[in-house]
């Protein structure tokens, strides 16, 4: 598919490849993965490498995040610089020590604002949430190309995206599975396509689909939709998608297993895979990076005081957490309360695992070599096995999170249980079970509770989020529980109908305890827009 004369996955590669390349100098050990694509000779120069906010900016970063000159942290990792880092920095040494030296007035002289896709939509309370979401979708799209300069945190795309909203700048891995459903449902084909076409890109030129597309994302994924992404599309236009996507689905799935070959009694764990003592694998989250979050700095920095541990293991937990999505949740938390307690790495989880059992049939069912389709058949079929023993919990009769480390499950129920139900992976007799426990103990007034813990984080209860009351919803429908679900579906719509009267916007996540309040939680104000819930909302009006 050709935009503007030119092939994105050749012309943009290489003009990305531009950006991300040194000057002299090699890439920091974060970013190898990092594109090695030439500049043809016609070429611009390079600019400066791609690195992240942090690296580049140094003892200012610091200072900026530490001493709080924004409420929000992600502010200044997305502000754009006006001019090259080394006169920023040359320009902060030499004016740092003197008299009356103003940080927040320096920022502003070398750092535009945030760009803002959104800016200039006004809510118009006549539209119902129909109309105000499709209203919507142009203003939360960004251009294709759309950049910042190399100093910049922004990774251009070679087509359009949708953002989430708010603070959420650029396009997010997994809201964007959610967002999609919306698109499709509002018959907008062409940024579906646009999209996933998008997500091909990166796993191309990244090696996997970054958090999202800002340079302080590329250490770390979220949880794989891609080949949900996939099958959407290919809804749309025929099952030949299935083809044009392989090499992508193949090589997202070498991302998540890298290293699991070599795994052994002695050396158990590398990046995302755990061998068990079965001898059977299963994945965990896992960031390579081992330094505070960029667009978190002060947040990560306090709880690692706070925990007293080895500040790498932490900040590496802390990221990891941030990889799935769930940031952050009593799941993560040993104590099941405080977040310096966590050990996200420690934990293998029914989310994640079902993901990857879903990629794995996907390849098996779509690749034209039987051959290879017989060994993504086989690994799916020891995956499932694996869940099975390990992540169902005979006791709660419920999915759970595992750790390994401790050969325990955590005792924490989490909507993430329900993942096994939205993939179809589970076993039928499951059902009864997890259905009841989803109807007496996460079923509130406005949708489900993410978890039963209560921890003021925003991933537990009483916090519902669009995403897990679509996969709640859909897999007891899948799986005959269809009064559960269609009450869980009328009682999520009618909780974001109330919020819509209120305020005429859509938010990312609901309160589903007290629906006179929103939600709350986490490290950032609830924010507008949004993707993910304007995706869902539109979808189960298609239901």
């Amino acid at each position: 598919m050709q935009k503007n004369g030119f092939s994105p996955r050749l012309g943009w590669g290489l003009m990305l490849g531009v950006l991300f390349l040194g000057q002299g100098c090699d890439p920091e050990p974060s970013h190898l993965a990092v594109l090695t694509s030439l500049a043809p000779a016609a070429a611009p120069t390079a600019t400066l490498q791609r690195q992240a906010p942090d690296e580049l900016f140094g003892e200012l970063f610091r200072r900026v995040q530490m001493e709080r000159v924004f409420a929000d942290g992600k502010t200044f990792v997305d502000m754009i610089p006006k001019a090259e880092p080394s006169e920023i920095m040359g320009a902060y040494a030499a004016a740092k020590d003197l008299p009356g030296f103003n940080l927040k007035a320096f920022v502003e002289q070398y750092f535009a604002p945030p760009a803002q896709p959104e800016s200039g939509f006004v809510s118009d309370s006549t539209r119902d949430i129909a109309d105000h979401i499709n209203a919507l979708w142009p203003y939360l799209t960004r251009r294709a190309g759309a950049d910042e300069g190399a100093a910049g945190s922004l990774i251009p795309l070679p087509n359009d995206y949708v953002v989430p909203g708010g603070r959420f700048r650029e396009v997010y891995y997994w809201d964007s599975y959610f967002t999609l459903l919306g698109l499709q449902t509002a018959g907008r084909n062409d940024l579906v396509r646009d999209m996933v076409e998008n997500f091909a890109f990166l796993i191309d030129k990244v090696g996997h689909v970054p958090n999202g597309n800002r340079t302080y994302y590329l250490t770390r994924s979220q949880p794989p939709f891609f080949a949900l992404m996939v099958e959407v599309l290919a809804e749309i236009e025929g099952e030949e998608v299935y083809a044009e996507f392989m090499p992508q689905l193949i090589s997202e799935h070498q991302y998540w297993m890298q290293g699991a070959a070599d795994l052994t009694p002695k050396q158990r764990a590398s990046n995302h895979s755990v061998l068990l003592g079965d001898g059977s694998i299963l994945n965990r989250y896992y960031d390579a990076g081992d330094r505070p979050r960029a667009e978190s700095y002060r947040e990560d920095v306090l709880t690692i005081r706070e925990s007293g541990r080895d500040s790498q293991l932490v900040a590496r937990h802390l990221r990891s957490g941030a990889e799935s999505g769930w940031d952050y949740s009593a799941r993560w938390f040993a104590d099941g309360e405080n977040i310096a307690s966590i050990v996200t790495t420690d934990i293998l989880p029914p989310d994640l695992n079902s993901l990857l059992w879903k990629l794995e049939q996907v390849i098996s069912e779509h690749h034209p070599d039987e051959t290879t389709a017989t060994k993504y058949t086989r690994l799916a079929s020891k995956r499932a096995a694996a869940i099975d023993k390990f992540l169902w919990n005979p006791l709660s009769r419920y999915y759970e999170d595992y750790n390994w480390t401790t050969g325990q499950h955590t005792g924490y129920l989490t909507l993430a249980g329900t993942y096994p139900f939205f993939v179809g992976l589970a076993p039928q007799e499951y059902v009864e079970t997890v259905g009841n426990r989803l109807s007496k103990d996460f079923l509130g007034p406005g949708g489900l509770r993410t978890s039963l813990q209560r921890t003021g984080q925003q991933w537990d209860a009483p916090n519902g989020w669009p995403p897990l009351q679509w996969m709640a919803y859909k897999g007891m429908l899948d799986y005959g529980r269809i009064a559960l679900a269609l009450e869980i579906k009328n009682r999520w719509m009618k909780n974001n109908q109330r919020v819509y009267a209120n305020v005429q916007k859509m938010v990312e996540k609901y309160n589903v305890e007290d629906i006179s309040l929103l939600a709350g939680g986490g490290e950032y104000p609830v924010q507008d827009g949004f993707g993910w819930s304007n995706g869902v909302y539109l979808r189960m009006t298609a239901e």
